[in-house]
């Protein structure tokens, strides 16, 4: 078994390479900035990267782009692909999926994976935990944390957890073939998250409320507009409702998803530098 992990440079594929290779299976990083002799090009929207970077292997670890995908299914046929693992979202079960930019990427490429002949194992995290980190010139340097619903809820997962999550469906055939939603162990309000940073790193930093629009002329530099609103939109629906949780991480490793505390202490080092 040779598997393809795809967009290589992230924490989830990162994670996973390692996870493979201590397995002792043949794994081949692939990444459309490649950095090192290691890493084969595979750049998602551009199909002319694809054989190359699928040759010879039997299963891939695959990142939601959905501009070539379907060119991509075909040449994952062609190689003799047998199991392609996504990494999709969550909020492919949201009622206005279609119609959300944070979803529809993901969806996308669910439906032209189901409309091929590859089989598909689809994992849906929440919340990435990771997410947090944009939060860490804030704790280095004092500055206050602006939110606009400091109240709304998540369910932050470790990428470790998808990591592994990933690991037992590309190891064990059974587990394949249908899709999971993973979430970490608890619903946290975005307060409760940068309380519990505070209390790791030993820092204290306050949170401001601000309004929509407030918000988004603050992150327009790296969020697009069409984003920034879906995002809202998802966190006033949220604001002070905890979300749904899942026992899927533990079904697939055989142990209870990693905590935000746990995270936040895997990572302190981000947030102290």
């Amino acid at each position: 078994m040779t598997v393809l992990v795809t967009g290589s440079r992230g924490a989830v594929a990162q994670a996973l390479i390692r996870l493979l290779r201590e397995r002792g299976l043949p794994v081949r990083a692939a990444s459309r900035t490649p950095d090192g002799p290691d890493v084969v090009h595979c750049d998602l929207s551009d199909p002319s990267t694809f054989a190359t970077a699928l040759k010879g292997t039997t299963s891939v670890f695959l990142y939601a782009e959905p501009s070539r995908i379907e060119e991509f299914t075909e040449e994952a046929t062609a190689a003799g692909v047998e199991h392609v693992v996504l990494l999709s979202s969550s909020a492919v079960l949201s009622p206005d999926a279609e119609s959300s930019p944070v979803a529809k990427s993901h969806l996308d490429v669910e439906k032209a994976l189901d409309a091929s002949f590859l089989h598909t194992t689809a994992l849906r995290p929440g919340t990435f935990a990771g997410n947090a980190l944009t939060w860490s010139r804030n704790l280095r340097s004092g500055r206050p944390i602006s939110l606009p619903c400091p109240g709304s809820h998540s369910d932050p997962i470790h990428e470790a957890d998808i990591a592994e999550s990933a690991l037992a469906v590309l190891t064990e055939p059974a587990l394949g073939g249908r899709p999971y939603t993973l979430t970490g162990p608890e619903s946290l309000t975005f307060t409760e998250q940068i309380g519990i940073l505070s209390r790791v790193t030993g820092r204290s930093v306050p949170v401001r409320a601000v309004t929509r629009e407030e918000w988004k002329q603050e992150t327009a530099g790296h969020i697009p507009a069409a984003f920034a609103d879906a995002l809202m939109d998802w966190w006033q629906s949220t604001d002070g409702r905890p979300v749904e949780l899942t026992a899927a991480v533990e079904q697939l490793t055989g142990h209870e998803a990693r905590t935000f505390e746990i995270w936040a202490r895997d990572h302190v080092g981000d947030f102290r530098a």
